[in-house]
């Protein structure tokens, strides 16, 4: 079964990465960092695989802003909780947010929006969230390859490849279960109701 599972997370994993870290990413970019540790991936790769996850999933919410407002799709972006606050956050600090709306779990997917609906050139966008991305790549890979050199110190050499994988495995469910929770159970308190632009 783990030779199974190792064989899947070599010939996918860094795709599966790739999309964990188009929206709320940081479970996928801890878990590229700790299984570059292991050998599983190249690091170089793992970065590439995350950095362009985040630039893209933000790029992507900010054309959808921009191009698509009317959408369906869009729409209901904009009624989620918290739109109102990063679409007012983005009209007041329009660089600062850009850059550290990666960093508030739970506002990455209406935060690109709301940078798309506002004022910011493209460029300057562009250039802002590949700075952001860039930073946040490094610290979330960074994160996974110490853990796995903490792991490794700490449990020896007893284990094997295998199961050094599930153990990342076993990170990875664990922190994206406490990011869902998380964001569902404190999301509501810093954001009033969303209403419509």
């Amino acid at each position: 079964m783990s030779e199974t599972i190792h064989a899947l997370i070599e010939q996918y994993g860094l795709v599966a990465v790739f999309a964990g870290c188009v929206a709320e990413g940081e479970t996928a970019a801890i878990l590229a960092g700790f299984f570059s540790h292991q050998g599983v991936f190249v690091p170089w790769q793992a970065f590439v695989a995350v950095f362009l996850g985040a630039f893209g999933g933000d790029a992507t919410f900010f054309m959808f802003g921009r191009r698509f407002s009317d959408r369906p799709f869009v729409m209901r972006l904009r009624q989620r909780e918290g739109f109102d606050r990063a679409f007012d956050l983005m009209q007041r600090h329009p660089a600062l947010y850009v850059v550290g709306n990666r960093y508030i779990y739970g506002f990455r997917l209406v935060g690109g929006v709301a940078a798309g609906l506002s004022s910011i050139a493209v460029p300057k966008f562009l250039v802002l969230n590949a700075l952001s991305a860039l930073v946040w790549t490094a610290l979330f890979c960074a994160i996974g390859y110490v853990f796995g050199l903490g792991a490794e110190q700490v449990i020896g050499d007893v284990l094997r490849k295998h199961e050094m994988l599930l153990i990342g495995l076993g990170i990875g469910l664990v922190g994206g279960v406490s990011g869902w929770y998380a964001a569902h159970r404190f999301g509501g308190r810093t954001a009033g109701p969303a209403g419509k632009r």
